[in-house]
């Protein structure tokens, strides 16, 4: 039993602390991210994609152990300003706004991943009023063929980057700009990629189409941002994205493919914060409509909608809770397959289909694991006006977390470890 699972217990056997809640094991998600910077190879940095989870602690946790954070808008630039002043930001996104750009430059982000010619020339347009030159990147949507993963946003038509076929021209223009400085490219192009040998190739691919721009228009680049895109995976946890593996084949590849003098930027998200996340529910009924057995708790879609959006079965464990204080008989199922449903007024509130338990009872803890990205922060949170999940942070260093006394939205960090 682990410690979040251990945290959980106590407090409902003791009848303290509510649920639905987010718990968050912050020492874990330090050590975890601290070995993946630790084994990059020396010519790569690590950043943190926030749009995966940018609650403040989750921030200071990692602050002092990346390279710096990717952002996608200037509410996420002004996020991370909070935690800390100077670390490095690099700004993404498809449409990004005169008053994003501005901020971005006020902020002092490091880089702007360009996303268009239009966009080009905006940036240039705004860094020549205020007399200065703005480091970018060209994103581009390759041509591919690229792997094969969950999502892509290149290699087909989507609103990322800017046409492969198109580079020449607008590495052209950017040249004749002389508010801009382009420093390299970016080519994020697939999401929860779980094949550690695959995302080598990719990453070589990137370092091939790098060279040949950097070659046939003289350019002088510092940077390639291979993006994120290293997954989880969410129906076998024990079957991985190595990372090992993927570190060592990386170093011996760019030691002979990657253009001398150029950094190397990985921007990942869920790979680094997904395992230190759990999303606690009370099971508040048990009912079988033709011939299916619902689990009903007390949560759903609107807090951790991430199952419904990748039209999965997130996994989870029956956590038993002994208490017990109606006085009527409590209603269990065993060796049964569960269909869990939260309280939301939609057939679609699932977040796991016809699941093998070999026991649940009304009053357990229903414990989602991996659930520390893409869960709380893509949900549609005040759809029917449910009371919001606590944020639970388990750790020593975090100072306490404060949320202006709102207590439907309570976060809490636990300063004494929980063995």
């Amino acid at each position: 039993m682990n410690r979040v699972e251990k945290y959980i217990l106590s407090e409902r056997e003791n009848g303290s602390g509510s649920l639905p809640a987010f718990i968050y094991d912050l020492d874990d998600l330090r050590e975890h991210v601290r070995r993946c910077v630790q084994t990059l190879p020396k010519s790569c940095r690590l950043f943190y994609a926030i749009k995966a989870n940018s609650e403040e602690p989750i921030l200071r946790a990692l602050a002092p152990i990346v390279d710096g954070f990717e952002v996608a808008s200037i509410g996420e630039i002004r996020k991370v300003r909070g935690v800390t002043p100077d670390i490095p930001i690099i700004f993404g996104g498809p449409g990004k706004t005169d008053e994003e750009i501005e901020g971005a430059i006020d902020h002092r982000v490091q880089l702007i991943h360009v996303e268009s010619e239009h966009e080009l020339r905006r940036v240039a347009a705004i860094a020549a009023k205020r007399n200065i030159t703005v480091s970018i990147l060209l994103r581009v949507n390759l041509k591919g063929p690229l792997p094969q993963a969950t999502l892509a946003m290149a290699g087909r038509p989507t609103q990322f980057g800017i046409e492969e076929t198109e580079i020449p021209d607008v590495i052209r223009l950017a040249r004749q700009l002389p508010s801009v400085r382009v420093e390299g490219f970016h080519l994020h192009s697939i999401s929860n990629n779980l094949d550690a040998e695959q995302h080598v190739r990719l990453v070589e691919y990137y370092c091939d189409r790098v060279k040949e721009w950097a070659e046939m228009f003289g350019l002088n680049i510092s940077w390639l941002n291979a993006g994120g895109g290293i997954g989880i995976n969410y129906t076998e946890l024990d079957k991985q994205f190595d990372w090992d593996l993927f570190v060592g084949r990386l170093d011996s590849m760019l030691a002979t493919k990657c253009p001398p003098g150029v950094t190397v930027l990985f921007e990942c998200g869920r790979f680094l914060t997904a395992a230190c996340g759990f999303y606690a529910v009370e099971v508040l009924d048990i009912k079988k409509n033709h011939g299916k057995h619902f689990v009903v708790v007390r949560g759903g879609t609107h807090q951790f909608r991430l199952p419904v959006s990748w039209q999965h079965s997130h996994p989870f464990r029956v956590l038993p809770v002994e208490r017990w204080d109606y006085p009527f008989p409590r209603k269990e199922l065993t060796d049964a397959h569960i269909t869990v449903v939260g309280q939301l007024c939609t057939p679609k509130d699932v977040l796991a289909r016809d699941v093998y338990v070999s026991r649940v009872r009304i009053g357990d803890v229903i414990l989602f694991s991996h659930a520390g990205a893409y869960g709380w922060a893509i949900s549609h949170h005040d759809f029917l006006s449910h009371p919001h999940p606590r944020h639970i942070y388990l750790g020593e260093k975090e100072k306490e977390a404060a949320d202006g006394g709102d207590s439907t939205h309570d976060r809490s960090v636990v300063h004494t470890p929980v063995d």
